[in-house]
């Protein structure tokens, strides 16, 4: 057993909570620019104190409409500016936030308002009113439905219904919130059954909003930005964003990642946050347009230099040589991609799931490194996590500030700690299931160096034993296959077969661009194309490439390309991307069998 602590460097008082950075910053910073939000395409300035009069103004309005200390409010949006004011006027009403994720169904919704004991619920659009409307007569607790968009916003209703309250009151219950008071319930993907609505405490998010700040001096430095794209109801999301508010950094939110590209280049932000996905899909879609503009070689040679210049950081630095080619492409290339983030960017944060080796060294070593670290929604989101002064590729880092970090006799990664939930909302089985003696069993394997750096190896719940006994973790192969253009999706299957196989879906963005490459109909679908043999042998080098990381017994012997990518809505994936394994075993039982026909 090998455990690593990292101390506490600022202490949460007793009688703190999250709402006191918005009158703290209104105060002593009141002209400095909080957000900046997007109004009819350009974006517009919202200094701190302004930002304070809105949350104090729909605070007065939760009030006024019966929100007592302690009462649950939903909040059901696509990331926005309303999403974080909302969230801080809930708390300076002295209530709860339950955030749901913008494309739950009526039944997820259900569940987690029904679960929580909501009083009232906040949405988006009429279509999400009308997915809670659906379910309201099953939920007698909830009072009042609001929803920003449409003839009535929310944000205004609310300011008028509490003009009638006085401010004080306001300032009176928030500042009757103390520390260990509850201030969200946020609920799992309920990967493995029904979600469960972890509560996080503001001594929790305090500490994480603390240790973030720690970790990252040089991104959380007033007048840097953020532009923020993850869902909000996402933990990773909602503690970056919460520390980059309280470090005085300009937030900005877009709600639709196919617009990325063009509100990053006209919000240029300081640093993102983003699960690797989205740095795959940079790199892929740079590489490709390199290609199919005749500098491929140009890109490549490019690529292989920026991983080999980060490489030589780890040993005693990169030499002239090295330096000469780097600065050659960096004018060439690396500026081009840096470009594509805004121009300004000089890091970002990946969370979620590994990066990976090659392209943690990629974007080092174009100047953008990636800060890969490791939590759940059970620790306020970080836990774990690289930083320009101690980084590991490969790795997800040391523990944040207050936190500790143990590998049990059987690799299980157990934390413990100021971030450290303190139990499941009614659900006192699984929170003695979950936390001993203050350590929370994370589930995930892993292996942890002596000077406190993790390494991920696995999902202890997810381990596949094979017929002949090998005990193989899918995460690793999955991670590889997922990294390639043509692949979005991969789920690694044969507990109790004779061999390893996997299920392969498609990118739906890259394969018009594959067809085209070779020489297919632009209408064929994948379906059309799932048994083409230029198609297999592409996934199959794929496949190849990942096995070299495995030995022979752990290897993908065998792979089915599917029809269709896993969707949210075939209940396959959950919105944080994870797979719902069970389910795609289910759906895909038939595709299985047929791996192991012969």
């Amino acid at each position: 057993m090998r455990e690593y602590s990292a101390p506490t460097t600022a202490a949460v008082a007793d009688d703190e909570n999250m709402s006191d950075v918005v009158w703290v910053n209104a105060e002593r910073f009141g002209d400095t620019v909080s957000f900046r939000r997007q109004v009819d395409g350009s974006w517009r300035d919202v200094t701190a104190a302004e930002f304070a009069a809105q949350v104090l103004a729909v605070a007065k309005g939760l009030m006024a409409a019966g929100i007592e200390q302690g009462d649950r409010v939903g909040l059901m949006s696509k990331t926005r500016y309303e999403w974080t004011l909302i969230d801080f006027a809930i708390w300076a009403a002295g209530g709860v936030t339950v955030p749901i994720y913008d494309t739950s169904s009526a039944e997820q919704a259900h569940w987690i308002l029904t679960d929580s004991g909501a009083r009232a619920v906040v949405v988006e659009t009429a279509e999400h009113a009308e997915t809670v409307g659906s379910v309201r007569e099953r939920l007698p607790e909830l009072d009042n439905l609001w929803q920003i968009e449409g003839d009535r916003p929310a944000v205004d209703e609310l300011s008028a219904l509490g003009s009638e309250v006085a401010d004080d009151d306001v300032h009176t219950r928030r500042r009757s919130v103390g520390a260990q008071d509850v201030a969200t319930i946020v609920y799992t993907s309920g990967t493995t059954g029904r979600p469960k609505g972890v509560v996080l405490t503001h001594h929790n998010l305090l500490a994480e909003v603390r240790a973030d700040i720690k970790a990252f001096p040089q991104l959380m430095d007033a007048g840097n930005s953020q532009l923020l794209f993850l869902p909000l109801a996402h933990i990773l999301a909602r503690a970056i964003a919460l520390t980059a508010f309280t470090s005085r950094v300009t937030l900005g939110h877009t709600p639709d990642i196919k617009d990325l590209l063009a509100d990053l280049s006209t919000f240029r932000p300081t640093f993102v946050v983003a699960v690797p996905r989205v740095f795959e899909k940079v790199y892929n879609n740079s590489k490709l347009k390199a290609h199919s503009e005749g500098k491929g070689k140009i890109f490549d040679k490019a690529e292989a230099t920026a991983v080999a210049y980060s490489k030589a950081q780890d040993g005693g630095g990169p030499g002239l040589g090295l330096k000469l080619k780097h600065a050659v492409f960096d004018k060439l290339v690396y500026t081009k991609l840096r470009a594509a983030l805004g121009g300004r960017c000089i890091a970002a944060v990946s969370g979620g799931a590994p990066l990976g080796g090659r392209l943690a060294h990629f974007f080092r070593g174009i100047g953008v490194p990636v800060f890969e670290g490791y939590g759940l929604t059970e620790t306020s989101a970080a836990a774990n996590v690289n930083t320009r002064d101690e980084f590991r590729v490969g790795t997800v880092g040391k523990p944040v500030a207050g936190t500790s970090v143990r590998i049990a006799e059987d690799g299980e990664v157990l934390l413990k700690g100021d971030v450290v939930f303190p139990r499941y909302w009614n659900n006192e089985q699984a929170t003695n299931e979950s936390l001993e003696d203050g350590w929370f069993h994370t589930g995930d394997l892993g292996q942890l160096d002596e000077d406190g750096f993790l390494k991920l190896t696995g999902r202890k719940k997810e381990i596949i034993v094979t017929a002949g006994g090998k005990n193989v973790a899918p995460s690793g192969l999955e991670d590889t296959l997922k990294s390639k253009p043509l692949i979005s999706q991969a789920m690694v299957v044969g507990d109790q077969r004779p061999f390893i196989g996997a299920l392969i879906t498609v990118d739906e963005e890259f394969f018009p661009t594959w067809k085209q490459q070779h020489g297919k109909p632009a209408d064929a679908t994948v379906a059309d194309l799932a048994d083409d043999p230029q198609l297999r042998a592409d996934v199959q080098a794929a496949v190849d490439e990942a096995n070299t990381f495995v030995s022979n017994a752990e290897a993908i012997k065998k792979f089915a390309v599917l029809p269709h990518d896993f969707t949210e809505a075939g209940g396959e994936i959950t919105p944080s991307m994870k797979l719902k394994r069970n389910v795609v075993g289910k759906n895909y039982a038939e595709a299985i069998e047929q791996l192991y026909a012969q």
